[in-house]
């Protein structure tokens, strides 16, 4: 099995920064990819930036140039930089581990993260 602990979420004011980690234990040479999905009050999870494991990433729109998603050598940590943060970023942070055994999907607990005007 696979464990995810999620750090990093604080109050921070727009145009701050702030850096998520995402630490994984257990069987983490099952880890196929990972990624940070976020989930505002009242709306639903959405997927931020994804990482695979030839490192090819992915990011949505609303955060492109802003953020930048790595992981160290061996899945032991995956990071999410968040520059120039707007009060839309706002929600809690997922993080979220793509398997290659049973359950297929790891989920963390969570971080918040809330960006002030």
């Amino acid at each position: 099995q696979v464990q995810l602990v999620e750090s990093g979420g604080e109050l921070v004011r727009a145009g701050g920064s702030l850096r998520l980690s995402c630490a994984a234990s257990g069987s983490i040479f099952n880890i196929n990819a990972m990624g940070w999905y976020r989930q505002a009050p009242g709306n639903e999870r959405e997927l931020v930036a994804w990482v695979t494991r030839a490192r090819t990433t992915y990011y949505a729109d609303s955060v492109k140039g802003r953020f930048t998603i790595s992981r160290d050598n061996a899945w032991n940590t995956t990071f999410l930089q968040m520059n120039s943060l707007k009060p839309e970023d706002t929600g809690v942070y997922y993080c979220k581990a793509d398997v290659l055994v049973r359950p297929y999907h790891v989920w963390g607990q969570g971080t918040q993260v809330t960006v002030s005007s």
